[in-house]
């Protein structure tokens, strides 16, 4: 894949060509799971989004069902050109608010709030429209990967489970066994009628709200498929955490719509809705596990006990039947991984909790806050001198006594932690008299292996020296992220 710069090149000489202007920026927007690369594109009278993917065949997928849904009148964005060899397109900005935005701002408040039932009953509206509507005269041929949600998808999701999550936690389980499972498994949710859309990845995230309307987006993977998978997607999207009720409000909500177009039988649509619960949820650990313990992204690590308790609870009240007895005892060991993932309780006890992180910027990326406080403070490392360079350093880490040398005697490093220490001081000395709860302090450098490492470990040192009426607690994000996909590091 070409690096930022081509693809900034690329875009920007497509909308010159296309709008005969020069535009005044391009910025490009936080990368998400995928290897599309995506830029925020803005001149005085407009802004577009513009979109580099070296996969073509993706790119003429989304293209061509751009162009089918806008002519069914579905709010998709519309598309203005796309280069010649098709790596690269120019499209409508809906902003910058999805709808999981939305869920996670209300969650940041304590619950689920009930008016989000709205947005989500009328994205059940649109859901029918793609699935109903949006079939009819649909070329699937045009679809990518595949014309069809077929056997061969199915497996691929389970087996995504077992190679990127069940063999990173070293779950034993009975190999042949499994895949005759996965095999049956496979067989009945084939036979599940497939004559309607299915846009394969329908969940808050892809969904826009802009002027107070919902529009839809990333639908590149779409193809013909059973009915009951995208509306298990959007609500079993772990992270939005939709409480059991509200689900099964939102599920009659959906049944009652469908039945307006085709006939329902809501007996049959359960079963398939429970095995789809199972899928998804062993596909969104798999992918949970590549994207974060693979690739070190920190934001899908984050996400796993999410998936590991929705996993528990569905579990709990909808066992697979007894013929699936080894898949069920599997899925028990991968849930009852939750604990190893639950973060403690914040502490409540009137003390200032001092969380400190080191992070990579090139693999983990800046630590999320869970306290709701806002991130703190976050210090790069970047500019000081790294050991990482000298071959004798480079398998070590900011913990390692030869790394503290080489640290301890660099004029840098020491200005480096005097300024820090100082700013430190004064923040952690006003947020005790004002007595907050929570503070946040962030060390990155590239690898998130050396320098991080050392800064975080010296100010939590000298923190709890200083304040021990304060409590801290440290954590190294891509040496923990190292020790989960190789538990032989130390």
């Amino acid at each position: 894949m070409p690096n930022h710069s081509t693809a900034q090149t690329i875009l920007f000489e497509l909308y010159r060509a296309w709008f005969h202007k020069t535009p005044d920026s391009i910025i490009p927007i936080a990368e998400s799971g995928s290897a599309r690369k995506y830029f925020r594109i803005a001149s005085r009278e407009q802004t577009v989004i513009g979109t580099f993917n070296t996969n073509v065949e993706e790119n003429k997928s989304y293209l061509h069902l751009t162009q089918h849904f806008l002519k069914k009148g579905l709010p998709v964005p519309v598309v203005f050109t796309s280069n010649e060899n098709q790596t690269a397109y120019l499209q409508a900005d809906l902003g910058n608010v999805s709808l999981f935005d939305l869920v996670d701002r209300s969650w940041l408040t304590g619950s689920f709030h009930p008016s989000l039932l709205d947005f989500y009953r009328e994205a059940i509206r649109y859901l029918i429209d793609f699935q109903i509507r949006g079939s009819k005269d649909l070329d699937f041929s045009c679809c990518y990967p595949e014309a069809e949600f077929g056997v061969s998808a199915i497996k691929d999701d389970m087996n995504y489970f077992r190679y990127y999550f069940l063999k990173l936690h070293n779950i034993n389980v009975n190999e042949s066994g499994l895949n005759e499972q996965f095999d049956k498994l496979a067989s009945i949710v084939d036979q599940y009628e497939k004559k309607h859309f299915m846009y394969r990845d329908f969940q808050a995230r892809n969904i826009m709200v802009h002027d107070n309307k919902l529009h839809f987006i990333d639908f590149q993977g779409g193809r013909k498929g059973p009915l009951a998978y995208d509306l298990v997607s959007l609500l079993f999207q772990v992270r939005a955490r939709i409480p059991s009720n509200y689900r099964d409000l939102l599920l009659n909500y959906y049944l009652d719509r469908l039945s307006e177009f085709v006939p329902v039988n809501r007996e049959e649509f359960a079963v398939q809705y429970s095995y789809f619960v199972y899928l998804r949820l062993m596909q969104v650990l798999g992918a949970y596990g590549f994207r974060g313990l693979i690739q070190k992204k920190s934001h899908f690590i984050e996400s796993i006990p999410y998936a590991l308790l929705e996993l528990k609870n569905w579990l709990e009240s909808n066992p697979l039947p007894s013929e699936f007895g080894l898949l069920h005892k599997t899925l028990e060991s991968t849930a009852s991984l939750v604990t190893q993932y639950t973060k403690p309780a914040p502490d409540r006890s009137g003390k200032l909790h001092i969380r400190i992180f080191s992070f990579s910027y090139k693999k983990t990326g800046i630590p999320m806050d869970d306290s709701g406080n806002g991130g703190g403070y976050v210090f790069d490392c970047r500019a000081l001198p790294n050991p990482g360079r000298d071959l004798q350093y480079r398998t070590l880490t900011g913990r390692d006594r030869q790394v503290i040398d080489f640290l301890d005697n660099e004029i840098a490093v020491k200005s480096f932690l005097k300024s820090t220490f100082e700013i430190l001081d004064m923040t952690v000395e006003n947020y005790t008299k004002r007595s907050f709860s929570d503070l946040m302090i962030s060390f990155g450098c590239t690898g998130g292996q050396h320098r991080s490492v050392y800064c975080a470990e010296q100010s939590a040192s000298y923190l709890q020296l200083k304040y021990p009426d304060s409590t801290i607690s440290l954590k190294h994000m891509e040496l923990d992220n190292m020790l989960l996909t190789n538990p032989q590091a130390e």
